[in-house]
């Protein structure tokens, strides 16, 4: 189970009282959310929500979860649209058929007709010899370093991990799989541990420096001309650039040539964006990647905590250089605590943090939320973070701004902070979910792609991206022209 986080520089506390500080005037998930990223209270009275409010069924407040991150991210964009174009902030209104297909699009997805694999055969739930644990080795590697851990053949089927988990305790496969960098979770009952939602830290103080100013740009696409340093893998990280450039922002996405990646997962995840590789050991490449931070906006990076400090990426390395610089990160188990540099990924916390001991079924086995909503919450937030401090910049406040996310704070929320209200009454209570709405077929270099439409929603909001994903690495590290 992971421990408790101590207090960061500036965090918001969640405790679902914002239901009753909003008088019911405003949605209180929401209310939360844009509280924790300093929105003004005032924009709130402009959102509301339609749709049907049964496509992501679960025991814990998961629907309202989804749709406040989804409408703060809306919000977001719409106060940005404002300071950048001119004129009123636009209207907020969520389609919540379009939320709960958004925040499963990896499993909407098929390419040329095919549906992409899930979870690979040793990733899952696992009996032990005093309870259960989860596993996960969807990446080669990560399999590769489960069955070293366990001391079992490289060709090990389903079957045989599941007898030798079965002679043993939980915590030992837990410990004896992060010694080896494999990644095998104990599931744990509901955690009292309280993460917050949304950090700020302090930016160090440093000589003033100039700022670029963001300018004018259409209400569709509020993040025009904003260059986005993508730093992420799998979905969370993903989600949050694959949103700003929906929104227009210059997303380059870099990944070592060292490291897999799924052409599904990128193929889901990667429209709007361009990316490329770089070996940041390689001098060649490293200069080119220094050029690229020298006139970034934005760097998001959801990389374990210190992992990329060595390549002159830690925080303050980063501000000493930019001082100007929106800096998001996101981690797995929180900022704070023993587990804090531990990997992890949605799955690994909902069985960590109690959200798999919350959602067991009649015989004991754990469950899972009906979508890797850590995963897609968390990038939501983490998008509305960057949104918000751009539109301070567009209203004349400059400076840098250095936000941290983790699934540990969007899971506390979930089970600490957000209070089962039930479905609205109103004229869709009732409305059975179908996708289909909010599904649509683009043409890739992968091939032909159904996917799920944005769920971004406000007066004027884009209704789909720009690009489709390219191949996964092929692009030139090189900003576009603003």
């Amino acid at each position: 189970m992971i421990e408790p986080s101590s207090p960061a520089a500036s965090s918001t506390p969640f405790d679902g009282s914002s239901d009753g500080l909003a008088n019911g005037l405003f949605d209180g998930p929401t209310a939360d959310v844009w509280t924790a990223l300093s929105g003004s209270a005032e924009l709130l009275r402009l959102v509301e929500f339609h749709g049907p409010q049964d496509g992501l069924p679960s025991g814990l407040p998961l629907r309202r979860l989804a749709r406040a991150t989804v409408a703060a991210c809306s919000l977001a964009a719409a106060e940005l649209a404002a300071r950048r174009a001119g004129g009123p902030v636009p209207a907020v209104r969520v389609d919540e058929g379009a939320v709960a297909t958004a925040f499963t699009s990896e499993r909407h997805l098929t390419v040329d007709g095919r549906s992409p694999v899930g979870f690979a055969p040793l990733s899952g739930f696992w009996r032990t010899a005093d309870g259960w644990v989860r596993t996960h080795a969807n990446y080669p590697h990560h399999r590769a370093r489960l069955l070293d851990a366990l001391g079992l053949p490289s060709d090990t089927g389903p079957e045989r991990l599941a007898e030798t988990l079965a002679a043993l305790r939980a915590e030992d496969v837990q410990e004896r799989a992060y010694a080896a960098g494999a990644l095998a979770v104990a599931v744990a009952p509901v955690s009292a541990s309280r993460h917050p939602l949304v950090e700020h830290l302090p930016v160090p103080s440093a000589a003033p420096a100039p700022v670029r100013p963001l300018g004018a740009a259409p209400v569709d696409r509020p993040a025009a001309g904003v260059r986005v340093l993508d730093l992420t893998r799998v979905i969370s990280g993903p989600v949050a650039t694959r949103t700003l450039a929906l929104l227009g922002a210059d997303v380059l996405r870099i990944d070592s040539p060292r490291l897999p990646e799924s052409d599904d997962a990128h193929a889901d995840t990667g429209f709007g964006k361009r990316s490329a590789r770089l070996d940041l050991a390689d001098p060649a490449d490293r200069a080119v990647f220094e050029a690229l931070l020298d006139t970034a906006d934005v760097v998001v990076n959801a990389y374990r905590p210190g992992s990329l400090d060595a390549h002159g990426l830690a925080p303050e390395t980063l501000f000493a250089r930019r001082p100007d610089l929106v800096l998001t990160q996101i981690d797995a188990w929180g900022w704070n605590g023993p587990w804090a540099g531990r990997r992890g990924f949605d799955s690994l916390v909902q069985a960590g943090i109690g959200i798999a001991a919350h959602e067991a079924g009649p015989d004991g086995r754990p469950g899972a939320l009906p979508a890797q909503a850590l995963d897609h919450g968390t990038g939501y937030l983490a998008a509305a973070g960057v949104l918000r401090a751009l539109a301070d910049r567009a209203a004349g406040r400059p400076g840098g701004r250095h936000l941290r996310h983790s699934f540990a704070g969007t899971a506390s929320w979930l089970l600490h902070g957000i209070a089962d209200a039930g479905p609205d009454a109103g004229p869709d209570a009732g409305t059975p979910y179908d996708p289909q709405p909010w599904l649509t077929v683009t043409d890739s270099p992968y091939g032909r792609l159904r996917h799920a439409l944005p769920p971004i929603g406000y007066a004027g909001a884009p209704d789909n991206w720009t690009r489709p994903p390219g191949r996964w690495g092929t692009d030139e590290a090189v900003w576009l022209d603003r």
